[in-house]
């Protein structure tokens, strides 16, 4: 997927906004998400910068508490990826929900296009726990028009049950992906980051839009080159 003519043109800013796997915790500064989606959406024809609003660690709570002094005048769409560390706390999908459920409205109400990116829920809690937290993504996702993905870290189990070696795809603490494990991600997500980029309309003007909302000065680390 590429975008449209009139859009190439267009000069975007991205906010990434997640947790480690965006923030790119335990790999070289190349080899994080950010720098190698930037690089990949430019390959395809987008003039964006991805800024990089990851933290280490962030539960959804936490990018609740952040969000409005992460966004910056200068943000014409936004990716939110987190949830992965609720799910290691065992923290209750009802309070991710509505984490997650007060992020989009926040949004929404800047009038900013946004992806949501879900995450594999193990069984550990039971299956009741695994349905719940599971029907966050897709459920917000609809009631808020967001570009969906619904498992961002999906195209590392189709790579181990084509064969390929767990040891290859994620680093020594069995969880954070390695650098090849970064490209399997930034390969699938690319296309649906397009599609959302897509949705940015062609006369935008991100600081004359939301300038009237009082944001700070930004927060993260650009992956311009």
């Amino acid at each position: 997927m590429a975008l449209p003519m009139a859009a190439q043109a267009e000069q975007y800013t991205l906010l990434a906004f997640g947790d480690s796997l965006t923030q790119g915790y335990g790999l070289a500064p190349d080899d994080g998400l950010v720098p190698n989606l930037q690089a990949w959406l430019r390959a395809h024809g987008a003039d964006v910068t991805v800024i990089n609003a990851g933290v280490s660690g962030d539960t959804t709570a936490g990018g609740r508490a952040r969000l409005d002094w992460s966004l910056d005048d200068t943000v014409d769409a936004v990716m939110v990826a987190l949830g992965g560390n609720d799910l290691l706390r065992g923290l209750q999908p009802a309070e991710a929900r509505a984490n997650l459920e007060a992020m989009m409205q926040t949004l929404a109400d800047r009038d900013l296009p946004v992806l949501l990116a879900g995450v594999p829920v193990p069984a550990n809690y039971g299956a009741q726990y695994q349905r719940d937290f599971t029907a966050i993504y897709p459920d917000l996702a609809a009631e808020y028009n967001a570009v969906l993905v619904p498992d961002i870290l999906a195209p590392l189990a189709e790579a181990r049950a084509g064969g390929t070696a767990l040891t290859t795809l994620v680093q020594n603490d069995g969880v954070h992906p390695s650098a090849r494990g970064v490209d399997l991600v930034v390969a699938a997500l690319g296309p649906k980051v397009l599609e959302l980029l897509a949705r940015i309309p062609e006369d935008h003007d991100a600081a004359d839009a939301r300038g009237q909302g009082g944001t700070s000065s930004g927060a993260g680390i650009s992956a311009r080159p």
